[in-house]
């Protein structure tokens, strides 16, 4: 229904070099979860998922804006086996397309029916915002050395969660679901997020290329601090710890000896066991918030089960 949705739209117009981008990203087979996610709760709740298509898709118009504004930042000529808008066309182009995008997102958000159409602009502007702050959180953090766990968890619920939050709170809203369900459903996709989040790290690190699609390491070789990163930090002995940190003080680029170097490090002190189980936690935590949903337990199954791939999937 989403990709059939999103088929129909017409992001073409004048300039061409201002919209072409944005056709281009949005004509890519991407995952559709943000606004499958938005459906899945419309239709637990009670909803007409007709209704919610508009608001799901301006959730997706969102996200590919973050993406194209994202490989910008980290000059990456590649994103899901095709050039980025950034390397295709350049940099101003991928900047203009991007904030285009943007305001696309809005005016779909607006786009609604009027009983909710406000209060799902609302919700999309302070994601909108919420994102931001978590991306200049990880480019504060390429070059602070004082970073702690909390502060990356708090980075990644930004960056990464709250989009998967609201995309499940506007499809709640379109539904006329009360509070309490919003803000269930809402959690529920904050605590799903930010384990989606610590895999793609466990993934980032421990990923079968055949699987997983790209190499693994490229966390190490941008001297990301990750999860996996700080919690070594944490429990290293004084030694180690100044080997791991002069490891990410090294130029950024793929480095086969600095890789297994600091994966070494990683399993001296057990930590993709630990971050694995925190992992974990944030999963189960995230069905407790389902739990919470006043609808049948039946109605529940779908997204239950949807979490459940995430948490099981290998790529």
């Amino acid at each position: 229904m989403i990709s059939q949705f999103i088929e129909k739209q017409d992001f073409m117009g004048t300039p061409s070099e201002l919209y072409a981008p944005i056709d281009y990203t949005m004509s890519q087979k991407g995952k559709r979860m943000r606004p499958t996610l938005a459906l899945l709760s419309c239709e637990m709740l009670g909803g007409d998922i007709q209704e919610c298509l508009t608001p799901a898709v301006a959730a997706e118009i969102f996200h590919n804006f973050t993406l194209i504004h994202d490989d910008i930042m980290d000059e990456a000529p590649l994103r899901r086996g095709l050039e980025t808008v950034y390397h295709k066309w350049n940099s101003n182009i991928a900047l203009l397309s991007g904030d285009t995008m943007l305001i696309k997102a809005f005016q779909y958000a607006m786009n609604t029916d009027k009983a909710y159409s406000l209060e799902v602009l609302s919700e999309l502007c302070k994601v909108a915002l919420e994102v931001c702050e978590g991306q200049q959180y990880d480019l504060n953090f390429e070059t602070r050395d004082d970073v702690t766990l909390d502060e990356y968890i708090e980075m990644i619920r930004l960056k990464t969660a709250v989009l998967l939050g609201s995309v499940l709170k506007i499809g709640a809203i379109v539904a006329g679901a009360g509070e309490a369900d919003k803000k269930a459903v809402y959690d529920f996709g904050i605590d799903l997020g930010i384990a989606f989040q610590l895999q793609d790290d466990l993934f980032d690190c421990y990923g079968d290329v055949k699987v997983f699609g790209k190499m693994p390491g490229g966390d190490i070789a941008d001297n990301k601090k990750t999860y996996l990163y700080l919690k070594a930090l944490e429990l290293a002995s004084a030694d180690d710890k100044k080997l791991l940190e002069g490891y990410f003080t090294m130029p950024k680029g793929r480095d086969d000896k600095k890789q297994q170097a600091v994966l070494d490090i990683f399993a001296k002190y057990d930590v993709r066991r630990i971050v694995t189980d925190i992992m974990t936690k944030y999963y189960e935590n995230s069905l407790k918030h389902l739990d919470k949903i006043g609808v049948p337990e039946e109605k529940k199954a779908v997204l239950r089960n949807y979490a459940d791939y995430l948490y099981n999937r290998v790529k």
